[in-house]
Parts: structure tokens; sequence; C-alpha cells
């Protein structure tokens, strides 16, 4: 009986790595680039995972199959620094491999790793400062603590530039900033056949988390809906997404994303009444029902995001009481 292989093609020269991770994802996308015949480029890998037992198995399994380790590695590209696409960065730092970012990723999203202490002080405080209560942050704090076991920050990052073009594993990617998920987001995209590296921009079944958080710019989801028009007018025939399957209708997708937050901004404006109420508060009743400690953080940060929207739209005005800000129509 044949052992079913930890890796299969997406595209020309481009394997998906789908590894698990104990999300409701189930699973993360890594993507290995492999060069063609007598190319002078070597093999390079997009995103990683967290550092759990069973996703190094699954990574590491998978480079085996086409006889390779972390040191075989040219580069290491990263689509941006969320836990699930960076954690194994460090440890194949370690193993001589260059692990590149967009440059602004570095400043604005890499921080979060290295600059641990810092990053949790401002974290909880932006909490507090949004209504978040005391008996969900302590639970919160266990739980970062947790994934940051699971993370291993890059010593030495190396950066590119939005639209530079990279010539990796024998072909050429052009860097394209998509602020919104994360500040520093990149895809890459391979013009030659329209295949596009997308990370988490845009998803088959469901919309990536569009969160606002301590350090993240202002007003995400207006950086979003503008980085899905980008998306869309890039003219590529297939993302190769960060979860789930590949999309080949991406201008398809991108309508529906536009349209699910516009439906989400319309429900949340309704929440609103002359009675004040906190992100915490609004984010319950948007998001309702019985969730783990991450979904519900999840849930917080979307909601904000989304009421930061309605703010610069002047379709919600923010209200501040004994230091904690409120939310009214």
């Amino acid at each position: 009986m044949h052992q079913a292989r930890l890796s299969h093609p997406v595209a020309p020269g481009i394997f998906a790595i789908p590894i698990p991770i104990p999300y409701p994802f189930r699973y993360v996308n890594v993507y290995l680039l492999l060069p063609p015949p007598l190319s002078t480029g070597g093999p390079v890998l997009v995103d990683c995972a967290l550092d759990t037992p069973e996703a190094r198995a699954a990574l590491e399994g998978a480079l085996r199959e086409h006889g390779l380790g972390y040191g075989d590695l040219e580069a290491l590209l990263l689509t941006h620094h969320h836990p699930d696409h960076y954690g194994l960065a460090g440890l194949i730092e370690q193993a001589g491999v260059s692990v590149y970012m967009l440059d602004i990723e570095e400043e604005r999203g890499h921080i979060f790793w290295t600059q641990a202490e810092a990053m949790n002080q401002a974290g909880m405080a932006f909490f507090r400062r949004h209504g978040v209560t005391d008996e969900y942050l302590a639970g919160l704090e266990k739980e970062l603590a947790l994934t940051r076991s699971r993370v291993h920050p890059v010593r030495n990052p190396r950066t590119f530039p939005d639209g530079v073009v990279l010539e990796w594993a024998g072909t050429r990617l052009r860097v394209v900033w998509v602020p919104g998920h994360a500040d520093g987001q990149a895809m890459f995209l391979r013009e030659e056949d329209g295949v596009l590296l997308a990370g988490d921009q845009i998803l088959e079944k469901i919309s990536p988390n569009i969160g606002r958080w301590a350090y993240a710019y202002p007003n995400p989801l207006a950086h979003y809906l503008a980085s899905l028009e980008k998306t869309r007018g890039l003219g590529a025939r297939l993302a190769l997404p960060g979860h789930y399957r590949p999309i080949a209708d991406i201008p398809g997708r991108v309508a529906e994303l536009r349209a699910h937050h516009q439906e989400r901004l319309a429900f949340l404006e309704g929440l609103l009444s002359p009675e004040p109420q906190t992100a915490w508060q609004l984010s319950l009743a948007l998001f309702p029902g019985e969730l783990s400690l991450a979904q519900r953080r999840f849930a917080w940060a979307e909601t904000l995001a989304h009421l930061e929207y309605l703010v610069e739209a002047g379709r919600a005005v923010p209200v501040e009481l004994e230091g904690i800000l409120h939310y009214r129509r």
C-alpha cells in the first residue's frame, strides 16, 4: 500500500504542502517552488507553520519527498507575520536559509514576536480601552503565551519592497503589497502564467480575519477593501491561498468578499443605538454563540475594524466614558 504524499502539484513547478495547525482552519498551505532543470536557482519555500510536532513532521516529510531538508532551501519567503505562516521561520533560518518579508512587515508585524513584552502591554491596554473584560483577558494572556512558545522569530530578516520582481527558483515573482489582514501582507505574482501566491488575502470558504490590533494601521477594513480591488486588477488566473483550495475565479471571489463586508457593516450599524456600547459588547451580538478564546479575540478585533470603518464613514459616533471607548449611532 502506497503512503499518501504530503505535497501535491498545484501549478507548474509549485507544490502545495498542507500543514496541520491547531486552529479552526485545520491546515495552512505552504508552497514549495522547485526550479526547472538546468536552472541556477534553488528551491524556495513560501510560508511555514507553527512549531508543533505535527507541523514539523508534515513540513519535513514533504521536503523529504523532494530530496530536501531545510538547509537545501535557497530562501523562505513570508507573506505575513501571523503565527501559522511564520512560526517555524526562525528554525529554518538557523539551518542557514535566508528569510525574506516585505519591508513594511518587518517594521509593523515582525516586531510582534521580537518585542514581546512591549507588544503584550500595548495589546492588553488596547483591549481594556475597548471594554474587554478582565476575566477574558486572564485567559487570553495564557493563550498568547502558548502561541509565543510555538513561534521562533527570525533574527536577521531580509526585506523586499512593494512592486519589486524577485528572481527565485528559476522564475520571476512580482511582490504585491495588500494591507488589511496584516499591515505588511505580501502576495507573489508569477506574471508569466498568472499564478498568484496569495497568502491570506483571499480564501475560498471564508473571509480572512480583518481585525484592528494595538500595533496595526487604523481602519484596516478600508485598507482591505482597497487591497481587494488591487488584487482583482492584477489579472491573475489562479490564486494559491494560505488556507483551503486554489481559487480560479479571482474577480468573482473578490466580489463575494466585498459583498460580505458590506453586509456585515450594515448589520453592525443596525446594532448601534443611542445608548453607547463598547466594541466588546457589540462583538457579542455580531458574533453570538460559544467561541473559543482565540475565536472570541478575532471576533472582537473584526468588530472593532468594522466600527472604525463606520466612524470614518460618518455612520457611527465614538464616545469615551470613564476611559473606555464606546460607540453609538
